[in-house]
Order: C-alpha cells, then sequence, then structure tokens
C-alpha cells in the first residue's frame, strides 16, 4: 500500500471500534463526524492528500529498498546530510500547511517510529528485550502509513521525589501478568494527544526516582485493543466557523487519558519489559532525541513564522509601523525565528553517521533550540495581545455581519482593510492567544519535551566543557 490519501486516512478512522469517551459518553457513529474531532481530522486528511500530489510527489514520499510503493518521506531514515534536508523539506511542507499547529501532525510519530528502529540493535542481547519487534513495527507502519499516538506520562498522584507509588490498585498502567500470550497491562497513562483517533498507540515508560520494574516497558498496540479505553478532556473547538474560529475550528488537537483494563500486549508487540537499565537508557543511546527534536524544531520554526506573518499584518492593518516599541516587538520574533533556523542548521552541518550507519543532526543545537522555543513563545504569543490591544477583545461573530453589516462596515474598518477582512484577522489573533485553543497552544509549547529547568538540566550535563575549562586554567596555570 505505502502513502496513503486523506480519503484512506479517514476510512481507516471510521473502521476503527474504539473506546472513545468523550463529556461522559462513549462516541458512537463515525468519529470523523464528531464536531470536537472533525476539524483535526479533516486537516490531518489534507495532509495526507500532499503524499498524492503528482507535483510534490518527490518530495513527501521515497522509494525503499525492496518496496514497490511510494512510502512516506518521514519514515526516510537518513544515511546523509542530503538525506537529513530531504526530510527537513518534507517536515516544512506539513508544517507549512498546517501553520505548525499540529503538534502531532503525523511525521511526528514516523519520525520515532523510524528513530526507534534506526536503533533497535541497542536491545539486542538484553533480558526481555524484543528489537526485532520494533523492526516489524517499522515495516508494518511504513507498509500501511500508519498513524500514532504516544503516551510517555504517568499520573500526578503524588510526584515528590521520595513518593514510591505503592497503591492496592495500580493507578500507574503496568504489568500486572504475564502469560504465553503476552504481557497484562491495568492502570492508566496521560496526555495522549489525538489519543484514540489514530490507529496505534505507542506506550513507552519515561524514566523516573524509584522506577517499578513492573512500570519498565514499551509496546505498540491498536486503538481498539480490547481494554484499551480513550477519556477525552473537554474540546477546545470554538464552533465550526472558520472565520469565528480560524484555528480551533481546523488544528485542535483533543488530549485524551489513556486506561489499562486488563489490557494483552501480545508479545510480537513489546519492545522490552521488566527491564529498568533499558527503560531509563534506551531514548537516551538511540537516535530519538536527534530526529525528534528535528522534526519538532522544524514545525516550531513554521510556527512562530506565521505568528510573524499574523504580527505585520496587525501592525499593517491598524498602521503602528513607525512606532518604535512596535519595531522592537516585531524584532524580537525575527531574533527568535532566525536563532531557531541558525540552530537548526547548525544541526544538520555538524550531523554524524552512527555506529548504525544512519546520519544523526548534531544533539547539542537542537537540545539548545529546545530551551529557546518554551521561553520565546509564551513571549510571542503576548506580543500579539500588546499589538492587537482593546481591539482583540470586542469582535463580532460572522453571523453579526449579516443583520449589522452597515455599522460594522462604519466603525470597525482598518488603514487598509474593510471591517469584514479586519475582524477576520483579529479574531485569528484572539484564537492563537486568547481562546482555550490558544492558551493550551502556549501550555502544549511550554511542556512539549518536558519540564524546561529538566531540559536545562539535560542540556548542561550533555554539553562539552572540558575545553572552555582548559581554557581558563591554562591561562590561570592552576
Amino acid at each position: 500500500m505505502g502513502a496513503i490519501s486523506g480519503k484512506e486516512y479517514i476510512d481507516r478512522r471510521n473502521q476503527l471500534n474504539i473506546d472513545l469517551w468523550y463529556d461522559g459518553e462513549k462516541v458512537k457513529g463515525k468519529i470523523t463526524e464528531h464536531p470536537s474531532f472533525r476539524g483535526m481530522i479533516q486537516s490531518t486528511a489534507s495532509l495526507y492528500d500532499l503524499q498524492m500530489d503528482l507535483s510534490l510527489k518527490d518530495k513527501m514520499t521515497f522509494n525503499a529498498t525492496g518496496k514497490n510503493e511510494s512510502i512516506g518521506l518521514s519514515y526516510l531514515q537518513p544515511k546523509s546530510k542530503a538525506d537529513l534536508k530531504r526530510r527537513r523539506a518534507m517536515i516544512e511542507c506539513w508544517a507549512g500547511h498546517s501553520c505548525g499547529m499540529l503538534g502531532r501532525s503525523p511525521d511526528y510519530m514516523n519520525t520515532t517510529i523510524m528513530s526507534y528502529a534506526a536503533s533497535a540493535a541497542i536491545l539486542k542481547g538484553k533480558d526481555h528485550c524484543f528489537p526485532e519487534n520494533i523492526q516489524s513495527l517499522y515495516e508494518r507502519a511504513m507498509e500501511k502509513d500508519l498513524s500514532f499516538t504516544h503516551t510517555f506520562i504517568t499520573p500526578q498522584v503524588n510526584r515528590s521525589q521520595i513518593n514510591l507509588g505503592f497503591s492496592n490498585e495500580p493507578i500507574s498502567a503496568r504489568v500486572i501478568e504475564k502469560n504465553n500470550k503476552g504481557i497484562i497491562i491495568k492502570g492508566a497513562r496521560l496526555l495522549a494527544t489525538q489519543g484514540g483517533l489514530t490507529d496505534e498507540v505507542l506506550v513507552y515508560t519515561a524514566p523516573r526516582f524509584f522506577f517499578n520494574p513492573d512500570e519498565a516497558f514499551a509496546f505498540s498496540i491498536p486503538s481498539d485493543t480490547d481494554g484499551l479505553k480513550f477519556i477525552c478532556r473537554e474540546s477546545f473547538v470554538g464552533g465550526e466557523s472558520t472565520f469565528n474560529y480560524p484555528l480551533s475550528s481546523r488544528f485542535e488537537e483533543m488530549d485524551s487519558i489513556v486506561v489499562f483494563d486488563h489490557v494483552l500486549v501480545p508479545w510480537e508487540k513489546v519492545f522490552f519489559y521488566d527491564n529498568v537499565e533499558v527503560a531509563t537508557d534506551f531514548k537516551e543511546q538511540s537516535s530519538f532525541y536527534h530526529f525528534a527534536y528535528h522534526q519538532v524544531i522544524i514545525r516550531q520554526i513554521a510556527k512562530i513564522e506565521f505568528i510573524f506573518g499574523l504580527a505585520q499584518l496587525l501592525v499593517e492593518t491598524i498602521n503602528i509601523n513607525e512606532y518604535q516599541h512596535i519595531q522592537e516587538k516585531l524584532s524580537e520574533i525575527i531574533i527568535g525565528i532566525e536563532t531557531m533556523k541558525a540552530l537548526l542548521e547548525k544541526a544538520e552541518n555538524e550531523a554524524e553517521l552512527d555506529e548504525w550507519g544512519f546520519m544523526r543532526p548534531s544533539l547539542i543545537p537542537l537540545q539548545v533550540a529546545s530551551n529557546v522555543f518554551p521561553r520565546i513563545y509564551p513571549r510571542f504569543s503576548e506580543i500579539i495581545q500588546l499589538i492587537a490591544a482593546s481591539g482583540i477583545i470586542s469582535l463580532p461573530s460572522e453571523n453579526a455581519f449579516h443583520s449589522l453589516k452597515q455599522d460594522l462596515d462604519m466603525y470597525l474598518q482598518g488603514d487598509n482593510r474593510n471591517a469584514f477582512d479586519r475582524v477576520k484577522l483579529f479574531r485569528l489573533a484572539w484564537d492563537l492567544t486568547m481562546s482555550s485553543f490558544g492558551t493550551r497552544q502556549t501550555q502544549y509549547e511550554r511542556y512539549f519535551f518536558g519540564d524546561p529547568i529538566r531540559l536545562s538540566s539535560q542540556l548542561y550535563r550533555s554539553y562539552p566543557k572540558e575545553k572552555n575549562v582548559k581554557t581558563v586554567s591554562d591561562f590561570l596555570k592552576i
């Protein structure tokens, strides 16, 4: 099969029999027509359609060795710097098409699966590890162009460092039994973005203090596996009108809690289990962070470029170009864009082959970018609010222009735009920064790769310090 179209993606959603709950009720009928999911699913389908565009075929797909069909290029395991740049061009295309708003566009998880497979050899010969199952998943994902969500986070019952997590019933998902068919999982995991809306869910235990061996596992299973339940949060879709809700109507990604009620994970789906060392070290030693950061930073650049375009349009619409404080604010966004781009270029230019022959982008520049973005994104959101000022608050709806057009055309026009277009622009600013969708975007980007303090700590620990220390030591002769 290989790369699929948007229609095939939608048809596959409707064929899944997923135990999906929204607002206290089980979702019935076609999930692609549910108002809380429809916009995002349609937007994702449009990404898949780009794979079918003949003018973009070479940009969006590749021909894998031994396969006749075209494969989505986000599955490409790069062997050269040219391959890395080819991956970047494909990711930029999808990110630009979605304005960088889809944190779980398919290429993110495709990249994750690809990187795991590229590093699967790390697991060879280790207890309770099945590297062949990772490779098998990678092959199957390419052949069927599968979609994935993942869940790495445990419930926040007690996050103190001395918490041992003891309870009579499992709260955090753990292995409660093993048999000849596989492992049995009971408990819950948090924050599966698009959980219940994808073909499969990838589960990986994130390392934490006082690791329970029963929680040290990784696997991927179909979203309609028996005993698997997805509980959705409240939807942030404001409505179907793309005038009133230009972003949430298109890009609202549902987040869900994943509940495992005696879920059987077949042995052929298990990557590892009951191995704390592997659960702690595999992601660090693998190429996961190299490629995941690479994909995410490309998307984030597209997102802040979109924000800059919005900010500049706001400035032009109300004619405030000449104010230096406005120029200073827009320069902040420019500096953010160019800093992120420079770090991405550095990561690609300093890429090196790993021991298995795959070209990994340099990790340090990507780590720096991943520390920069959570700090600048909330500020850029604030800049949009400051530029728009009170104009972002009293915004009429699309229907108001049908009944009150004469008044609105007079009093809400811009310097170079009619009232309808001016309000459309300001509603975009509102949806990005002040709606429930927009504030979720800010929190989501703050914690995309986890606690910003932990990210800073990881950067410090991994940064090469010896050369700089030696320079000072030699200068002082100490």
